[in-house]
Order: structure tokens, then C-alpha cells, then sequence
């Protein structure tokens, strides 16, 4: 798989995306559970599922209609993503 230089510069120009994505990359979890794993707000956490969501790297695992224990899953271009930037060591 060739690294895709333009999502691995999307994900590491945050702090929020890599800690959020390294934390999925542990196991599946609710935003709030990831908030309090990584020590951000779950709005902080909210708004980084939504952009690593757009770009296909996690993923919603219960129905989108449900609105109370949302659980989130990293994708496989999200693992291959997460490999890159950390064995690159490439997050700040």
C-alpha cells in the first residue's frame, strides 16, 4: 500500500485527529470514553471523529440514528494511516 502523503497531512496537522485516531486504533470506543482516555473535551473529540469520518478513517459502528452510545471503530486505511504516522514518528 503506498502512504497517502495529503490524509497523513490532514491527520498530523491536528493534535486532536492523531490522539484521537491512536486512541481508535487501541480498540473501539464512545466519544466520551476517547475524551476521557486522551484528556480532551468531547467536543474537541466530536469534531475530530467528524473530520477522520470524512476522510474514511473511522467509522460509526451502531446506526447512525442513534444518538446515546455512539461507538466508533478505526477503518483499515485508518489502521494503515495510524501505522505511518507511528512508525514514522510522525505525530508531535
Amino acid at each position: 500500500m503506498t502512504t497517502d502523503w495529503d490524509v497523513i497531512g490532514y491527520v498530523i496537522s491536528s493534535d486532536h485527529r492523531v490522539v484521537v485516531l491512536g486512541r481508535l486504533a487501541e480498540g473501539p470506543a464512545t466519544p466520551t470514553r476517547i475524551a476521557e482516555d486522551v484528556e480532551l473535551s468531547v467536543s474537541h473529540v466530536s469534531r475530530a471523529l467528524g473530520s477522520l469520518r470524512e476522510k474514511g478513517l473511522v467509522e460509526l459502528l451502531v446506526p447512525e440514528e442513534r444518538r446515546k452510545g455512539r461507538v466508533y471503530g478505526i477503518t483499515s486505511a485508518g489502521e494503515e494511516v495510524w501505522a505511518d504516522i507511528s512508525t514514522k514518528d510522525l505525530a508531535e
